[in-house]
């Protein structure tokens, strides 16, 4: 499995990451999808705190307890719940992120994280304050590094003006492009982006879809739309399959470390391994697949 750096740190991560979140919630099966996919070769699991009220986390603690030094363990943070309760509220204190750290290390047993991750975020939070608490928790060895998952421009000019992130995650694929216009932005800092819904909801995948899921469009791509750029889509990957297609684009892009890919079952995993094992696109393939998609702009957040 090739791997690539996180930004400035010393971070080598696999192409592809487990999204966690997908593995479900029947501990058994959980886990041995995430011993699947690091047997695999895969050294990056992304989860969060918020996901299944910390379940998810401590499925991955349990999954990676003696292998711990191979794995490189992002997780998130921001989002306060209450276990037990419905919904949650967004909380970038200093206080709630200091918190929170002791709580997801309980989870995923284990005494540091490697890249821990700010939940979202927006331009009204006093970013100031939740800037020294991950400075803070580097400082006493509770996590290597930290970064951000955002897709709001505002925020995230910010952080790379007043931080140290070393990533920030997005949502990237094909079919959103938005992300493109902050890469020079990032790669100017030596910041990289962590890739997450390459594949589109599945709609960048050999699944076969329902005439619905196409008649409900994604993002600015009306139904009519959607359905004729995939039929490009599939004429430009030929002997390739989407998932292929989707995920080597994305990883076209220098400053793009990994693109996280969620999996339920084996299938899922083994199709996302050997999609980031083909072979990279073509200058002339990158080139049609730009030709052929929208290069859309954020349009709030600002």
């Amino acid at each position: 499995m090739r791997k690539r750096q996180i930004g400035s740190s010393d971070l080598y991560v696999s192409e592809v990451g487990l999204g966690c979140m997908s593995v479900g919630t029947e501990e058994t099966r959980a886990i041995r999808l995430i011993d699947e996919a690091i047997d695999y070769g895969v050294n990056y699991l992304d989860t969060a705190d918020l996901y299944d009220q910390g379940l998810n986390e401590e499925f991955v603690g349990k999954a990676i307890k003696h292998k711990r030094n191979s794995i490189i363990l992002a997780t998130k943070v921001g989002n306060r719940f209450e276990k037990g309760k419905q919904g949650w509220s967004w909380d970038p204190s200093k206080t709630y992120i200091m918190s929170a750290v002791k709580e997801s290390l309980h989870r995923l047993q284990t005494d540091y994280i490697d890249l821990y991750q700010l939940h979202g975020g927006t331009i009204e939070d006093n970013i100031d304050e939740a800037i020294e608490a991950f400075e803070e928790l580097k400082k006493e060895g509770y996590i290597r590094y930290y970064g951000i998952s955002s897709i709001r421009p505002n925020v995230i000019r910010e952080y790379v003006k007043r931080s140290s992130i070393v990533s920030v995650m997005m949502q990237y694929s094909i079919l959103d492009r938005r992300p493109e216009e902050v890469f020079p932005l990032l790669e100017k800092h030596n910041i990289s982006i962590v890739a997450r819904g390459p594949v589109a909801k599945g709609l960048l995948t050999e699944r076969q879809m329902d005439i619905s899921d196409l008649e409900k469009g994604y993002l600015d791509y009306e139904g009519s739309e959607l359905a004729s750029v995939i039929s490009t889509l599939k004429a430009i990957a030929g002997n390739r399959s989407l998932t292929e297609l989707a995920l080597q684009y994305c990883l076209s892009e220098p400053s793009v470390a990994a693109v996280v890919a969620g999996a339920s079952k084996n299938e899922q995993l083994l199709e996302n391994i050997r999609a980031v094992q083909s072979n990279p696109l073509t200058e002339s393939e990158i080139m049609q697949i730009k030709e052929s998609t929208k290069a859309s702009l954020y349009a709030q957040h600002r």
